[in-house]
């Protein structure tokens, strides 16, 4: 089953087949739970929306189009970014300051806590853009999908994409790059 394409998998699966349904999801689950937790910030959430984007595979197994356009990946990746917008909209946020920190105990720990501190800081930057230019970012810079796929995933054109790309770095550089030598400097 390693060997077949996603298409086949998704037809032995509708007729049935677990053992398709479970390649599928071996393949296919870590990167849609990835996508999900970077749209949403929320590991529990992330994975009820990648198992939205399962149980509607299995509902729809059955009219799978191979070589219909979108690649399953692709496919699945739309409907997470759809499901994970539907939350963030019902969602209300919750302060930075209401999230308890724990040092990390661990030999060098001051260490990792400066890049945890790095990082937390761009990821909080990354999740106030909007949430097409933040979902645009995180399919090419973690997920490394191409600007075609991404558009096909938002429903968009290549070119708002690319759009979407360039406002979205453009913004990162602006927020960002006030605190960079407090960043840089947290991480020396």
């Amino acid at each position: 089953m390693r060997d077949a394409s996603d298409d086949d998998l998704v037809a032995a699966a509708a007729s049935g087949d677990p053992t398709a349904a479970r390649e599928l999801v071996g393949r296919h689950l870590a990167p849609v739970v990835a996508f999900s937790h970077r749209m949403l910030g929320n590991r529990a959430d992330a994975e009820d929306v990648a198992q939205d984007a399962f149980l509607a595979l299995w509902r729809h197994a059955g009219r799978w189009r191979a070589g219909g356009g979108a690649s399953l990946r692709t496919w699945l990746c739309r409907i997470a970014y759809n499901r994970a917008i539907d939350r963030l909209r019902r969602k209300p946020a919750v302060p930075l300051d209401a999230v308890l920190e724990m040092a990390d105990p661990a030999p060098g720990a001051h260490a990792g806590l400066e890049r945890t501190a790095v990082s937390r800081r761009v990821a909080e930057a990354v999740a106030a853009l909007p949430e097409r230019q933040r979902a645009a970012l995180l399919l090419r810079h973690f997920e490394e999908l191409g600007n075609p796929e991404i558009a096909e995933i938002l429903g968009v054109g290549v070119e708002a994409v690319e759009s979407l790309l360039a406002r979205g770095r453009r913004s990162l550089r602006t927020t960002l790059g006030a605190e960079a030598p407090e960043l840089l400097g947290a991480s020396s």
